[in-house]
């Protein structure tokens, strides 16, 4: 087969209609291989004929998509240099588009020999047990689809797992449950839809591979954070079995979702790959330039670590950073998601051992005309030294934050904290975000995530129980701020059974109630239990996928039921911060807080510990920012009750200049109220233990 020189730009494996042109860049290497493998495995390979600006090239046209190809790279071996080159092991290709197969794990994929340790290398042949990398196909009819840009105050974030959510959905076809088709399966979308959602948001869709030590144990790696491809959408998640079909089925479900009006963000993991440390396989970046391409330490046969999985990327050269902006640019122009949400990102801002706000990386995504546009999410913290970055991203991204999940759950069990960090957490945590120009929807708010308990587990167990994982419940985090309402894991006794209803409402309507934008955990809404795991990474069963047959229906209707009522009341999703100063040269601000005597909170009182009650009064005639056409924004005014206590208390309401009659639209005890009657201001109105209630102002009683 004869090579042409073809050209050094794009990168990976592109088809024109005629034919294929690669390219590979590797600034150590002394000569390149491709190689290229018929339906039955037999393999050819062919030499790159030339080199530009280190990257490998050459076209081939007799190459079409659906053909499965590898890399060999000719070069050092030099572990004191931090070179490790081996043509014996055949590399997947970093910009493939498309992965065929998955890894078998024998000793060949490893460059060196088990029983002569790390720095004796192998030259056994790993093609037979590596996946492919395939030229994929790039025509699709994107006819009808467009970016939904939904604002980010009106956005409400699920967190899903594509598997996951459909691998037990009684409605999907057998054949496309846990697939991309599944998730875009019509009783899937209505479910989505009828909750109320704007946005999905995929636990990791990149291609990643399953952990030796997981697989010998006959585990997975469920969560899929081991990247290894990041252009490649998960194989294991397509329904379309055919070498490169993933990729048309990945593009028909966000644009299947996009038609339901919900956006797509992916979960991302730049920082590290699943190459692991200097006893990890070699699978693509470690045999092309070892050295460009991974952090070493001063013994440059080993990985800085800074995301506790054995590598971390070196995000100060210049072709990683390209690797990363052409990765991302490519899922929003082509494969057209709304956004992304960097695990571990203080880990990609580190220039040497600090974080570094202002680094490379968030210089260049902060220009991009593209990435720059999207929605852009920072798990703000890493395993390093001064890893914990909250509240210090730059301005245009958002963040997980980790001290309003903490704040809410210590608030809700009982645990003795400053009633001042609850109110700030509520309000948008602008103690974090207000400094840097950013606005309260900086604040990615959420109570539970795909790591640690779910909503049901967080309210029915103290402790982990993470037998199910082999590492004999050492695993996962010790200190979960949960509490299981008097019996650990499932009970019969009535009480306790009422009590945790009560708790979730209190943790969903707190976080939909709250300023910022809500993130609900997939699942939460119909009760999921993990049966107390907090660490289910490698749980690709049913501890893990949703059990549809054990629906919840009243929890489901509750969360419909408070989405709905956050999307229609812009008081609780304002652009702006609160001022809580008086407007119209009244008495009246924009938001004022109260001691359940109904007087306002005096400055001493906000940094009580034991307290566990106070009330809050939204102004909606006093929303500063206007629509989208200028218009004012106007809404009810409210009042929320928040009572932590392990006991009822009688909250006196607020006096005639807050408002003159009330209607109570929520309590947590019981749930939505169809009808109430009117409260007339200075009532004492009784307020259950752990609850809390929503009233709303009736201009005339």
């Amino acid at each position: 087969m004869k090579v042409w020189p073809g050209l050094h730009y794009p990168l990976g494996a592109v088809y024109d209609g005629s034919g294929t042109n690669f390219s590979l860049f590797s600034e150590v290497a002394d000569r390149v291989e491709l190689c290229l493998f018929d339906e039955d495995g037999a393999e050819q390979r062919l030499d790159l004929p030339e080199a530009t600006g280190y990257c490998w090239h050459g076209y081939l046209p007799e190459v079409e998509p659906g053909r499965r190809y590898g890399f060999r790279v000719h070069g050092p071996w030099d572990l004191s240099r931090g070179h490790c080159c081996n043509p014996s092991k055949l590399l997947l290709d970093p910009y493939a588009k498309a992965v065929d197969g998955h890894v078998r794990w024998d000793e060949a994929v490893f460059g060196y020999l088990f029983d002569k340790g790390p720095d004796n290398r192998s030259d056994s042949d790993s093609a037979p047990f590596m996946p492919k990398s395939v030229v994929h196909q790039p025509h699709f009819d994107w006819t009808g689809d467009r970016r939904l840009q939904l604002p980010w105050h009106g956005t409400i974030i699920y967190e899903a797992h594509v598997k996951g959510l459909t691998a037990r959905h009684p409605e999907v076809p057998e054949e496309l449950r846990g697939t991309y088709a599944g998730l875009a399966h019509p009783a899937v979308v209505e479910h989505l839809k009828a909750l109320g959602v704007t946005a999905v948001e995929l636990m990791p869709v990149h291609f990643f591979i399953h952990d030796k030590h997981l697989v010998d144990q006959g585990l997975k790696n469920y969560w899929g954070y081991n990247s290894i491809g990041y252009f490649a959408p998960q194989n294991e998640y397509a329904a379309d079995k055919r070498p490169g079909g993933v990729v048309a089925e990945f593009k028909r479900m966000v644009k299947t979702l996009h038609q339901a009006g919900m956006e797509v963000i992916l979960d991302v993991v730049y920082n590290h790959t699943a190459e692991g440390n200097h006893l990890g396989p070699m699978l693509s970046f470690k045999g092309i330039d070892n050295a460009y391409y991974y952090r070493l330490t001063s013994d440059r046969r080993y990985y800085m670590d800074y995301t506790g999985t054995g590598n971390s990327l070196n995000m100060r050269n210049p072709h990683v950073l390209q690797l990363i902006m052409d990765s991302l640019r490519y899922w929003v122009l082509e494969m057209h998601v709304d956004g992304f949400r960097f695990d571990l990102a203080a880990a990609l801002a580190r220039e040497l051992h600090e974080v570094d706000r202002l680094s490379a990386f968030f210089d260049i995504i902060q220009q991009d005309p593209v990435i720059g546009q999207v929605k852009l999410i920072a798990e703000p913290w890493d395993v390093g030294e001064g890893g914990y970055q909250v509240g210090n991203f730059p301005p245009g991204w958002t963040e997980w934050n980790g001290k309003y999940r903490d704040c809410v759950r210590d608030f809700w069990r009982g645990e003795d904290q400053t009633l001042g960090e609850f109110a700030t957490r509520f309000t948008g945590s602008s103690d974090m975000y207000e400094n840097t120009s950013r606005l309260p929807y900086a604040s990615i708010n959420f109570i539970t995530a795909h790591d640690g308990f779910t909503l049901n587990d967080l309210v029915s167990y103290n402790e982990r129980h993470n037998d199910a994982n082999g590492e004999g419940n050492r695993d996962g985090e010790s200190h979960n701020r949960s509490w299981n309402c008097g019996a650990e894991g499932p009970t019969d006794d009535a009480e306790v059974r009422l009590l945790r209803e009560g708790q979730k409402r209190n943790f969903l309507a707190t976080l939909m109630l709250s300023q910022g934008v809500p993130m609900l955990l997939g699942g939460d809404e119909i009760g999921r239990t993990q049966k107390g795991n907090n660490n289910a990474y490698c749980q690709d069963n049913a501890i893990s996928w949703f059990d549809w047959d054990k629906l919840d229906a009243d929890l489901l209707e509750f969360c419909r039921r408070l989405i709905n009522f956050r999307r229609d009341h812009p008081v609780f999703h304002r652009r702006g911060w609160f001022q809580g100063r008086p407007i119209h040269g009244g008495d009246v601000g924009d938001i004022a807080w109260f001691t359940l005597e109904g007087e306002r909170m005096a400055e001493e009182e906000w940094g009580f510990g034991p307290a566990k009650s106070l009330g809050v009064f939204l102004n909606g005639e006093a929303i500063p920012n206007p629509n989208p056409r200028g218009e004012p924004v106007t809404d009810h005014n409210f009042y929320v009750i928040f009572n932590a206590h392990h006991e009822p208390l009688n909250f006196t309401l607020p006096g005639m200049d807050w408002g003159k009659w009330w209607v109570k639209e929520l309590d947590s005890r019981v749930g939505w109220l169809e009808e109430s009657s009117s409260i007339e201001a200075g009532t004492q109105i009784k307020v259950e233990a752990r609850s809390l209630v929503v009233l709303r102002h009736k201009p005339v009683a």
